[in-house]
């Protein structure tokens, strides 16, 4: 049992040496907080459900390492998020924009369950017509 125990805190305590950007990227606690921001609103292209600071990909290490090169160049969040949507498309926005091109994409979940009420509906109206016996069946109506 000790050893089981030792082998917990062990993994525990080491998962800390893969963890993304030990180190802050800034001193400043302000820019630390738009950069942490900023890097949950962009996806990584590689994993695609995780955003650029879950990831370990070295595309997602390049795109922090840039997103910080832009926030010390004085870039405002608005021309960092449109230089990487310029550069990678609309995909690398975590939240893609509602726009024309993209409806079906915020509309597919609305779109599911109302479709999945009317099935429902459907079903249980069928059902609901049906006799609760079966008249085929001889040893019911025989007694």
């Amino acid at each position: 049992m000790k050893h089981v125990l030792l082998a917990a805190i062990v993994t525990l305590f080491g998962l800390q040496a893969f963890a993304i950007d030990r180190a802050p990227a800034f001193e400043d606690p302000a820019m630390q907080a738009r950069y942490e921001r900023l890097a949950r609103e962009l996806r990584c292209l590689v994993c695609r459900s995780e955003t650029i600071a879950d990831s370990n990909a070295q595309l997602a290490v390049d795109l922090r390492r840039q997103l910080r090169e832009l926030m010390a160049a004085g870039k405002s969040d608005q021309e960092i998020l449109q230089y990487m949507t310029d550069r990678y498309g609309d995909y690398v926005l975590y939240k893609p924009p509602v726009a024309p091109r993209t409806w079906l994409l915020w509309a597919a979940p609305a779109l599911l369950v109302v479709g999945g009420g009317i099935a429902a509906a459907i079903v249980i109206s069928r059902k609901s017509k049906l006799p609760d016996t079966d008249p085929s069946d001889p040893g019911l109506g025989a007694s």
